[in-house]
């Protein structure tokens, strides 16, 4: 009872965070200035997160969890990097 239960809340979650991803990339396509595009990416990132763990939880791979560690990381640097580049103009110094 409470194992299917549990598989029913995780589909859940999953179907709720493919709708968050469409949302997000909707806002990176549509959004008005960059900075919309830069906080969809954000976000988009985030629930793609979200999602490959929610994927590693019901299969039980640790594949999963590696892969939303190096999203999570890649997604990171890339939001500081634009947000650097939006302030500034440049990455580099």
């Amino acid at each position: 009872m409470i194992v299917k239960l549990l598989i029913g809340t995780i589909f859940l979650t999953q179907i709720l965070l493919v709708a968050a991803m469409a949302f997000a990339a909707f806002r990176v396509l549509r959004g008005p200035r960059a900075q919309d595009r830069v906080l969809g990416m954000d976000a988009l990132y985030v629930t793609a997160t979200m999602l490959l763990l929610t994927f590693g939880i019901r299969t039980g791979s640790i594949l999963y969890f590696e892969a939303a560690l190096i999203i999570a990381l890649l997604g990171f640097v890339s939001t500081a990097a634009l947000a650097k580049f939006l302030m500034r103009g440049e990455v580099i110094e």
